[in-house]
């Protein structure tokens, strides 16, 4: 019965933990801790763990002849990304100035559209893309920070990237592909359990989603999440397609705001004072753009992969 019902919905078996994580986050946080084994499996504390542990069995799937096609994938996905925030936050910067328009400051829209939700991102792909798609998250851990939104405002001379950060992020995947290399065996054991890890991702992301953000980031906050994933999502698929060459299902998985986005607001304004009187209102938006794209992203990544195909889904199946 459960299982039945996780398939009729799109994306069910992402988007319908990351709901209840969010609902019991947001009405009960204290069931999710309670301490002990519960907080470390059930609350967003278990968001690291699970993602890490998904990686080396993703890893051990990878070939090291396999390398070029993820920097590849990655790559354009990271560039796109990139490209359209910038773009968007700069020219509303440039004709509207640092206030933006709409309640949206130049801020708000490249730190929410250039940081994409590398967790969801990774169980969409488990979903509906192959192990490269999949390895390509080692390298868009490079946009879940403050340094490509501080490019994009100008102030990479201040910028501090941390290295040691990026390494820590891509050595599960690296450790497993690895392991997968010197032994298919260890592969074919461990390969399996990357799609078991996706409703446990969904939770524990969910579980770090507070569903009052989409009311304190009010219509403006609502809107940001349109555009990260409408205008920004459009791009990236169009980038996808054109120059990869693919379905276009990953860009819209990648089109999403990283729940750590809302900090990269505070670094940014760090850097540069002249931007702290924004903050405070970019900070309500940001947080709404998290929660809409991450609970739509999933559903519109469904969507184009069911029309377009995927790995997954093949192309002479999807229209059915």
């Amino acid at each position: 019965m459960i299982m039945s019902f996780l398939k009729r919905v799109p994306a069910g078996m992402m988007i319908v933990p990351l709901l209840l994580g969010a609902v019991l986050n947001t009405f009960w946080p204290h069931i999710l801790q309670i301490g002990s084994l519960t907080t470390a499996t059930f609350s967003n504390a278990g968001a690291a763990t699970a993602m890490g542990i998904q990686l080396v069995c993703l890893g051990t799937t990878l070939q090291f002849s396999d390398i070029g096609k993820v920097l590849k994938r990655g790559g354009i996905l990271l560039a796109a990304k990139f490209a359209v925030g910038a773009a968007i936050g700069i020219i509303v910067g440039k004709v509207f100035g640092h206030a933006g328009v709409l309640g949206l400051s130049a801020l708000a829209i490249i730190c929410a559209v250039t940081n994409s939700n590398g967790s969801v991102y990774l169980a969409l792909m488990q979903s509906y893309g192959d192990e490269v798609d999949a390895g390509a998250m080692a390298l868009l851990s490079l946009n879940d920070g403050p340094f490509f939104t501080m490019v994009a405002m100008g102030a990479s001379g201040l910028a501090n990237i941390p290295l040691l950060a990026i390494l820590a992020a891509i050595t599960p995947i690296l450790v497993g592909m690895i392991l997968g290399n010197l032994d298919k065996k260890f592969s074919e054991f461990l390969a399996p359990a990357g799609p078991i890890m996706i409703p446990f991702v969904g939770l524990t992301l969910g579980a770090g989603i507070d569903l009052t953000a989409v009311l304190k980031g009010g219509a403006s906050g609502i809107f940001l999440g349109f555009i990260t994933l409408f205008v920004g999502g459009s791009f990236i698929v169009f980038c996808d397609r054109v120059f990869g060459k693919r379905p276009g299902y990953a860009g819209w998985a990648v089109a999403t705001t990283a729940g750590n986005a809302v900090a990269v607001l505070a670094v940014v304004a760090l850097a540069d004072p002249t931007l702290a009187a924004y903050v405070p209102a970019a900070t309500a938006q940001v947080a709404a753009s998290v929660v809409i794209t991450a609970i739509l992203a999933p559903i519109m990544t469904n969507w184009w992969a069911n029309k377009y195909g995927c790995p997954q889904i093949p192309l002479q199946k999807a229209n059915l």
